[in-house]
Formats: structure tokens, sequence, C-alpha cells
């Protein structure tokens, strides 16, 4: 069921938001040559528990997981891109590290992602992460109250398209509120001017996300890290967004 919030309720998520975003930027800020990703979902769970607000991930057990996920990150390097489960691994120069992280404060649900190179970077790298943002900024412009949500999948589609990378239909965006997966589902491609109207209210996460030079994935021994068929690596970016009557909200803004 598709549920639209009401101007209050918006204003009730942004507490989630704010928090979200703060880990993010700790998150970020703390990713370095040595760092374990371990202390990473350390840091995202003592931020938790300082904040008092609830993992959305630690007991998350959906169908294609293949136990309760048991940590407060995904952490996805390289080669992996979604859902990666945060393992004893020291980061390199040069690792490609995509972060995720959803929460819960006082009820509401708030979801991001961003992704970092670590030490030395690659050009390559560089420019996936650059076309990811750019894909998003264009996912969140057409958030806009009248048009539809194939506006927003087909901007993410095309900016992925000119640059030239493939799309993988089977995990994008989704609706936000008490929980951290509600229908619609938000592919990262579509047709302008179709589906479902946009209204006042609606809380989407939007989240692009791009491998080098496929768009096959596969699932790892750990039951849960996707993985690029062929080891190219990923990016991943995301914000939940509030549409309103005056255009986007952007709930997980960082700070610069």
């Amino acid at each position: 069921m598709i549920e639209l919030r009401t101007p209050a309720q918006i204003e009730q998520m942004r507490p989630a938001g704010r928090f979200v975003g703060e880990v993010l930027t700790a998150l970020a800020a703390k990713a370095a040559v040595g760092v374990n990703l371990l202390e990473l979902d350390e840091l995202a769970h003592q931020m938790i528990r300082d904040r008092g607000a609830e993992s959305c991930y630690i007991d998350y057990h959906p169908s294609f997981g293949a136990s309760p996920f048991g940590k407060v990150l995904c952490t996805s390097v390289n080669d992996a891109v979604l859902h990666g489960l945060p393992h004893d691994y020291a980061l390199e120069d040069g690792d490609l590290l995509s972060v995720d992280f959803a929460a819960s404060v006082d009820g509401w649900v708030a979801d991001s992602a961003l992704s970092v190179v670590v030490g030395t970077p690659r050009q390559e790298d560089l420019d996936l992460i650059e076309v990811t943002g750019r894909a998003l900024d264009a996912a969140i412009a057409q958030a806009q109250p009248g048009n539809r949500l194939g506006d927003i999948s087909a901007a993410i589609g095309d900016v992925a398209r000119a640059a030239g990378l493939g799309i993988n239909l089977q995990f994008g965006g989704h609706g936000v509120g008490r929980t951290m997966h509600g229908e619609p589902h938000v592919p990262n491609d579509g047709r302008a001017g179709r589906g479902l109207k946009l209204r006042p209210g609606l809380v989407l996460a939007l989240e692009p996300w791009f491998l080098h030079t496929t768009d096959e994935i596969y699932t790892d021994e750990d039951g849960w890290t996707l993985r690029s068929q062929d080891g190219s690596r990923g990016a991943h970016m995301e914000h939940t967004v509030a549409i309103t009557a005056d255009g986007p909200l952007v709930l997980t803004e960082r700070a610069a």
C-alpha cells in the first residue's frame, strides 16, 4: 500500500533524516587506509546507541537474504555494489567503498547511501561516483507533484546511458516511512510520463547504482553482498526525499 504523509509527519521525519546524514558524514570521514569494515559498523552502532535510534538492518531478513543481516551498515567494496555485509577487512589504498545506512528515530525511518574512494583514487572510479551522483540529482529534480514515477526512473536511466553504463532493474528505490522498504518500487530506468502520479506526502528513497562495465550481479557466499559478474567496480548513491507542494525536500542532506 502506498501511504502519503501529512506536512506535520514530514516534519517529524526530519530528525531521522538528519541523523542518517550525520552518520554517513562521520563514516566517510572515518574511512581510510587500514580502517576495518567492522570498525565502521561499530562507529555507526555507537552513534545509534548514543542517539537512542534503532537500526533498520540488524534484524532485517527479506526473502533475498540468507539470514538476518546482523550488522547496522552495508559496506560494499570495489566489485561489491549493494548489501555488503561488514566483515573483517581492512580498507586498502584505492578501494571504492559504498556505505548504505538506514535508521529509525522516534518511529520514522530515513535511508541514504554514498560512495567514496579510500586513499589514492582511480579516475574511472571518481567518474563513476560523479555519474551516480548526477543520476541522483536528476531523479530528485523530477520528484515534483504532478509528475509521474516514470519521470524519476527515466531521469536516472538517461544519465546512465549518456555515460555508457548498463542499468540493472533488480534493485532500486522505494517508499520510506514507518518501515525501511515500502511501496512504490522506483526502478532506475523507465519511461517518462508513465506510472504513478506523484502527490505531496509521498516519501521515497531514490538510489541509483551502477557498475563500470556490466549490469549483471551475483550474490556472494555470505548470502548478502551483491557483486558484479565481471569484477568491475560499482558506486551507489541514495537520499530520502519527500514530495511536497513546493517540490522535493531532501531529508538526508549531508553537510558539505
